[in-house]
């Protein structure tokens, strides 16, 4: 049995819940599918994809991950769970990055006989003040949320079908409101990024924090909003003042321009 989950937060709740042995069929996920072009996202070397998240890289960051190997390893691997032999789990909550994968497991097998399986752990609201992520449940009670559900045939291709359409789509930025997928520009989050900024210097910090603490429907990384910060100081329309430090904004001050 293969356990998928997006991203590593999630890693140690579900390695507790599921156990020890079959701990070593736990694969992580890390694209955060909420974001950025998808129209090559399973044709590796998937080009497109991986320069969108060079462009969101700080480059202040020293480590600066090469992104194309990675994303076509998981194209590759997805694109062949339908030939082998062991079910598929995907765990998932109120991320839409979670649901995505969901929904791009449900296209890889939808016309296999390999079993689809899913662990449901959110609460079915994406607004901001009920959504969380798998990652967000505490490891020992992540334990109670272990009953798997079977993914019949007609939700399979309906996912399936959500999975192809975001896919052609190709938003900025996708949000997940009432099991649907809606896409958009960054017109809305630039908006409120500034929003929360005034003619006087603020922390950046904090702004971002402001504008993750209250965004519905997916969650906005502290990465993304950077680069959503850096494109606005790009077209003059915010100023960004200090030094960068190790996670590329710490010590950095933002106001309107």
């Amino acid at each position: 049995m293969w356990h998928l989950v997006c991203g590593d937060v999630a890693v140690a709740g579900v390695s507790r819940a599921i156990g020890e042995e079959a701990a070593h069929g736990l694969r992580v996920l890390r694209d955060d599918l909420a974001v950025g072009p998808l129209a090559d996202i399973d044709q590796p070397p998937c080009s497109g994809r991986a320069a969108f998240w060079l462009g969101v890289w700080p480059e202040a960051v020293a480590s600066r991950p090469d992104f194309g190997p990675a994303l076509s390893a998981d194209a590759l691997w997805i694109a062949e769970l339908a030939g082998q032999p062991h079910a598929v789990t995907v765990w998932h909550a109120d991320s839409c990055s979670e649901q995505l994968l969901l929904s791009r497991v449900a296209a890889a097998l939808v016309r296999s006989e390999v079993p689809l399986w899913e662990v449901p752990c959110g609460t079915g609201d994406s607004r901001v003040s009920t959504q969380r992520a798998v990652g967000m449940i505490a490891p020992e009670a992540l334990e109670t949320y272990y009953q798997p559900c079977l993914v019949e045939s007609g939700r399979k291709a309906r996912l399936a079908d959500q999975w192809h359409a975001a896919v052609t789509a190709s938003a900025d930025i996708r949000r997940w409101r009432d099991g649907e997928f809606a896409g958009e520009d960054h017109q809305a989050l630039d908006a409120m990024l500034l929003s929360a900024c005034t003619p006087q210097w603020r922390p950046l910090a904090r702004v971002m924090a402001e504008v993750m603490a209250t965004t519905d429907g997916f969650f906005v990384t502290d990465y993304f909003a950077f680069w959503r910060a850096r494109e606005l100081a790009a077209r003059g329309l915010v100023e960004l003042d200090g030094a960068p430090g190790e996670q590329g904004y710490i010590a950095l001050n933002i106001r309107s321009a």
